[in-house]
């Protein structure tokens, strides 16, 4: 049996979005060696989240500044 990952912690939201009623965000949460990352608002429960590499967590990043 494959053990339940434990649950991300220190889920964190950008700063900006607070304006506009901030209904359209993601949170993410560095978990285990990967990166997180739930919309904003389904943050009560343990899950749905998805994981991504750190690697490809920084090349979208990246991609967002180049956009």
């Amino acid at each position: 049996m494959t053990p339940r990952p434990s649950t991300p912690r220190c889920w964190r939201k950008s700063s900006r979005s607070s304006g506009g009623g901030g209904s359209n965000c993601i949170e993410v949460a560095a978990h285990d060696e990967t990166i997180a990352v739930r919309d904003s608002k389904v943050s009560s429960g343990r899950f749905p989240y998805l994981t991504v590499s750190p690697d490809s967590w920084q090349t979208f990043i990246d991609s967002l500044k180049t956009n």
